[in-house]
């Protein structure tokens, strides 16, 4: 399936309306992530287990360690997401990181 991306003007409804469409439906204990293409912008769809909340993240210099080419669905630990949101190298974060022999 083709997915256009997100307006980054779209609001809870058409975010909503676009994970519906990829996913089937919005589970709940779950975020979906959206980032505009220079990757400086994201929004952030929860579903919290009674509603959903949009929230939105503008980095003023810089841009977010956005992965490229990811087919399906990309799974991020807590710590991980926490990184994404806050512009940090996720990748590097949890398993991902770890240092098993020196």
């Amino acid at each position: 399936m083709a997915v256009q991306p997100l307006d980054m003007r779209a609001g809870t409804e058409a975010a909503l309306a676009r994970v519906v469409l990829v996913f089937g439906a919005a589970r709940p204990h779950h975020a979906y992530l959206f980032a505009n293409r220079r990757a400086n912008r994201m929004k952030v769809l929860v579903h919290d287990g009674i509603g959903v909340w949009l929230a939105a993240r503008r980095l003023n210099s810089g841009k977010f360690a956005w992965p490229k080419n990811i087919e399906g669905t990309l799974t991020l630990s807590r710590p991980q997401f926490e990184a994404l949101v806050l512009g940090l190298p996720w990748q590097l974060v949890g398993e991902a990181g770890v240092i098993t022999t020196l």
